[in-house]
């Protein structure tokens, strides 16, 4: 570390409220994991006043650092939806300079071993993203707007091997293909041969639907398994108690198509409440009784 960052490092390992610093250093010119700074100071807190907090800082004339400062909650929930996949980076690949009570060395440790809850709730996250893409591209392709549909799709390859990536007890890096070989040559090769097809780009997208629907068919009942069991919690539920608790905010803006999705695959039902307007009914939702 150089000379000039070392007083402000050490002025947050004092902290009690810290848990770990981690250092990380830029070694090619053009450093993405960086954000081409030369330096990144990672500060994990307990808690803070804000979650995310930031400095910027300059020395050695034309040399610049940032320091991020971030609750643990906050990186819980990042590594849970994927936000932010260079906190994955930023932990692997950094050096850690202070570690309270073994704080960053646990955390690591259960990202490889990925513990059965997370993982439960990674599947539904990275499962409810996958679905909506698909949709998008199917509209994009029945709109002719093969382009679209394309992108699409290729946002819905790297959920689905995400997802394979979890389904194998690990967690998924930023090089997440490369990190697949190894567990699974199947989806691999479907994308590889999605992206370098001479094909046309129509021809592509319709050999890989069904492929997809039917990966989408198998996994449904096991990537719903954490949106299922918070809601057997209680009898019903209406759509703002569903956003509202705490455990499902996790699937943030896709809460509401995998809750579709699932009444529409028969794992949630409806129960209509009559209104004050005849013929008009409020919408609860509940889980089908097997």
């Amino acid at each position: 570390m150089d000379l000039h960052l070392r007083p402000i490092y050490q002025e947050r390992a004092s902290d009690s409220n810290t848990l770990g610093v981690i250092l990380v250093e830029k070694i090619d010119s053009v450093s993405p994991i960086t954000d081409n700074f030369d330096t990144v100071l990672f500060i994990i807190t307990k808690d803070n006043e804000k979650p995310i907090f930031t400095k910027h800082y300059s020395f050695d004339n034309n040399k610049k650092a940032v320091m991020h400062t971030i609750t643990e909650k906050q990186i819980q929930k990042w590594l849970i939806v994927g936000y932010n996949k260079k906190i994955v980076d930023w932990l692997f690949c950094g050096k850690v300079l202070f570690d309270r009570n073994e704080y960053v060395d646990t955390l690591k440790k259960n990202l490889k071993n990925y513990p059965f809850e997370g993982r439960q709730v990674k599947l539904g996250v990275e499962f409810a993203k996958m679905i909506r893409r698909y949709e998008e591209s199917k509209v994009s392709f029945d709109a002719r707007d093969y382009f679209d549909a394309y992108n699409h799709m290729i946002e819905v390859l790297h959920h689905l091997a995400r997802q394979t990536i979890i389904q194998q007890g690990r967690y998924p890096e930023v090089t997440v293909w490369n990190q697949l070989k190894g567990y699974n040559v199947e989806v691999y090769n479907l994308y590889e041969k999605f992206i370098t097809s001479h094909k046309e780009i129509k021809e592509r997208l319709l050999e890989i639907f069904d492929i997809i629907k039917m990966l989408i068919e198998e996994s449904v009942e096991e990537s719903a398994q954490h949106l299922l069991e918070v809601m057997k919690q209680q009898a019903h539920w209406s759509v703002q108690q569903l956003h509202e608790d705490e455990e499902l905010n996790v699937y943030s803006v896709n809460l509401e198509f995998f809750v579709e999705f699932l009444v529409e695959k028969g794992y949630i039902e409806i129960d209509r409440i009559e209104t004050k307007s005849p013929g008009v009914f409020h919408r609860y939702y509940t889980v089908k009784k097997k």
